[in-house]
């Protein structure tokens, strides 16, 4: 174990978990290759206004069986979230503020067609869009004093969040009956990080320093920066595994564990492994889907008003949307909301997703800003500040990323893939070792789209290679 060579790609969650836990199993010859100039992957906390931003992963989804929040129990690192809970208000596209009680009504609808709630769903053969669609016309049936041309626009404005939570296009490309893989874990969905964000769960992991960045705990010495792997030659002449840097740099490794996003599997695993991956692994990659969500943050100088909002969504009119939709703004469609940021007073973080997201990460960040007060003003009655500071997410755009998070499509259940193929390791025929190793949230059967997801699947890799040697050693003894 101390002399064999392991190579993780990707100092993401899965990446992050995975080193350490073989560091502190006695592996020594431990490499990270991370292409960013960072730790972290889709987690990514900077500092931003009065304290920091996650710009990727932001909560802590759940308590019980979560394995981030069980690490963190009693460390006084998360708090429940405040702006998750009630407070928001709905605006027409008249600039029409919707009343409460209304909103309160339709909400509970779309909050009761919440997929983990909808046991029709486990054998159902279409998409979540053609279910819950159905499920809501039926269920607003009972609320004949609520207008069906405002429920229409609360109800699209709906869909926009549940994608979100997905992190799909939309809802139709959804699987409805591989909403059942995915588990929630009890408890608070919505807990966040106090004053350090994310990124302070992965030092933890790291057992570094929390108030010196330049410490890396377990990790000093074991991550190597700007490493964008190239090719993967994982049957080679020779019997170790040879991979090749964007440099032209070579290293080679007994074992190799692909944390990389399916994004990027996507995108290039057709020309980076060699051989060619098993076709089973191929279907997986082409079949589990992944897609975009965005963020916006914009600060103020100070809070925004009216303070006594969590947020706002934006319900737009058939007539408004038919002009937006031939303007060049016509992308703000699928900004649904905005919403305060906790420990950040100052701050409105919104969401966009789908393909106006990616349309947006290829304007200029001005341009953005400027559609953006637009649509403020469109909606709002009162006046919106120009902001001090601006900032989108870019993470399809980004060749290292390709994407948000996984999900479960109707494309995955027609090719009958699942998350299991891509984390099924491809060993060596001569005596069963793990050549080459899957992890990150797209191969973890429930928690999919999440980090502890992500950190779960880099410990269940380490653990398999922790398991061979230890077998093997107990083989040799005898």
């Amino acid at each position: 174990m101390k002399s064999k060579r392991v190579v993780i790609i990707g100092a993401g969650a899965a990446g992050v978990a995975a080193a350490t836990r073989l560091l502190e199993s006695g592996f020594e010859n431990v490499l990270l290759l991370e292409a960013e100039n960072r730790f972290g992957g889709r987690i990514h906390t900077i500092p931003f206004a009065d304290n920091v931003i996650d710009l990727g992963a932001q909560w802590c989804h759940g308590e019980q069986g979560n394995a981030i929040y069980e690490l963190t129990r009693g460390l006084d690192m998360l708090r429940p979230s405040e702006e998750i809970e009630g407070g928001f208000k709905c605006i027409r596209s008249n600039k029409e503020v919707v009343d409460d009680a209304v909103v309160e009504k339709l909400r509970s609808i779309i909050l009761n067609l919440e997929p983990t709630h909808q046991d029709g769903l486990k054998d159902y053969e279409g998409s979540l869009g053609a279910y819950i669609t159905d499920a809501f016309w039926r269920k607003l049936e009972a609320l004949p004093d609520i207008d069906r041309v405002l429920a229409r626009e609360f109800f699209e404005n709906g869909k926009k969040k549940l994608s979100s939570m997905d992190g799909a296009d939309n809802l139709f490309e959804v699987s409805g009956k591989g909403q059942h893989e995915y588990l929630d874990c009890e408890g608070d969905l919505h807990l966040y990080w106090k004053g350090k964000g994310f990124g302070s769960f992965l030092r933890l992991l790291m057992k570094a320093n929390q108030d010196d960045p330049s410490d890396l705990g377990l990790l000093n010495e074991h991550i190597k920066y700007n490493a964008r792997v190239e090719h993967i030659d994982w049957q080679s002449s020779k019997g170790d595994i040879r991979l090749r840097l964007w440099n032209g740099e070579l290293i080679l490794a007994d074992h190799v564990i692909c944390t990389v996003s399916l994004g990027v599997l996507k995108d290039i695993h057709q020309k980076l492994f060699t051989p060619t991956l098993p076709l089973a692994k191929c279907r997986a990659i082409d079949g589990l889907s992944l897609g975009t969500v965005d963020k916006f943050f914009l600060e103020f100088k100070q809070p925004f008003a009216p303070l006594n909002w969590a947020g706002f969504s934006f319900l737009w009119q058939e007539e408004d949307l038919a002009e937006l939709r031939n303007s060049g703004n016509y992308w703000l469609e699928s900004v649904f909301n905005f919403q305060t940021v906790s420990n950040q007073p100052r701050l409105l973080q919104g969401w966009i997703l789908g393909p106006h997201a990616r349309h947006m990460e290829t304007l200029a960040e001005a341009e953005v800003l400027d559609a953006l007060l637009w649509l403020f003003n469109k909606f709002l009655t009162f006046e919106v500040p120009t902001p001090v500071r601006f900032l989108r997410t870019r993470w399809y755009t980004n060749p290292n990323f390709r994407g948000s998070y996984s999900f479960r499509s109707v494309y995955t259940d027609e090719l009958r893939t699942s998350s299991s193929d891509m984390a099924t390791p491809i060993l060596d025929e001569r005596d069963g070792k793990p050549l080459l190793q899957f992890a990150g949230e797209a191969t973890h059967p429930h928690f999919y789209s999440t980090a502890h997801g992500a950190v779960e699947s880099g410990w269940r890799e380490a653990q398999r290679l922790i398991a061979h040697y230890q077998e093997h050693n107990s083989h040799s003894q005898k």
